[in-house]
């Protein structure tokens, strides 16, 4: 990991990514005028004859041409991946009335937040009928209740056939969720820190989420480990941040925890 300029709370990290940085991959690439170069530096005669000949027999390498990806349509068969309008429907339909009118999502408007759909697995009986209908599963969270709904929708149908709800199990955050977690702690005074970094590196303030690149990961307490606020996360869900500038380096908010439940923010002492 490349070094972090200590600066302020946030800590601008010049370079890879905290905590998800990836595995780079060296390519070796021949570069024009380098392969069969002779010692004089130009390309050893011989092998052009060669290579000139071959290009005139196979005729001149045409460019590739992008196509566009074919429409999906509307509805899928068997065990096709969903499609757009399958999973825009399933959600619909898995969101009922009540559950519209009592749920919150992140921004604490009405409506569970939806957090994915997914093609259901077959019943066991159905598993060798390709008349067998196709069913989606649809999660969302609700943090009004602090807790993850699960409906089973056949989409053959449109009727919701199974339901379960479950508190304290945090499955992995959607890309709203991140950016109200930027929201809160641009507002809030510890992120006094990650405001002065970005303005370090664009010279402009940082007053949006929009302005950033988000990534991170749900953060569950620690007994002992953790400031008392943060004692319920995991009942709660709560969100460690790895933001990005746009075009530029990563901040380091490594040491914030964003109670998404509560809407607060906290430090972590990481040393």
């Amino acid at each position: 990991m490349r070094k972090i300029v200590h600066r302020h709370l946030g800590k601008v990290v010049a370079g890879a990514a905290i905590a998800v940085a990836g595995t780079a991959v060296m390519v070796g690439i021949t570069l024009p005028g380098t392969a069969g170069a002779d010692e004089t530096g130009g390309t050893n005669s011989g092998q052009a004859a060669e290579q000139a000949a071959q290009g005139q027999g196979a005729g001149a390498v045409q460019p590739g041409v992008v196509e566009q990806a074919p429409n999906e349509g509307d509805k899928g068969t068997g065990n096709d991946p969903l499609t757009d309008d399958e999973m825009d429907r399933a959600a619909k339909l898995a969101a009922s009335p009540q559950m519209r009118t009592a749920a919150e999502d992140v921004d604490g408007d009405r409506g569970p937040q939806r957090v994915g759909v997914d093609l259901a697995e077959p019943d066991v009986d159905e598993l060798n009928d390709p008349s067998a209908p196709r069913r989606a599963e649809v999660t969302f969270y609700d943090y009004k209740a602090d807790a993850l709904v699960t409906r089973t929708v056949n989409l053959d149908t449109g009727k919701v056939e199974g339901t379960t709800t479950e508190h304290g199990v945090q499955p992995p955050l959607g890309r709203a969720e991140y950016a109200e977690a930027a929201k809160i702690l641009i507002a809030d005074p510890l992120g006094a820190g990650m405001k002065a970094d970005f303005k370090d590196a664009t010279d402009k303030e940082l007053t949006s989420p929009d302005q950033l690149l988000l990534n991170g990961a749900v953060y569950r307490a620690t007994p002992g480990a953790q400031p008392a606020v943060l004692d319920k996360c995991g009942e709660h869900r709560c969100v460690r941040l790895f933001p990005k500038v746009k075009n530029g380096p990563w901040i380091d908010a490594r040491s914030f925890v964003i109670d998404l439940s509560a809407r607060k923010v906290a430090g972590l002492d990481i040393g």
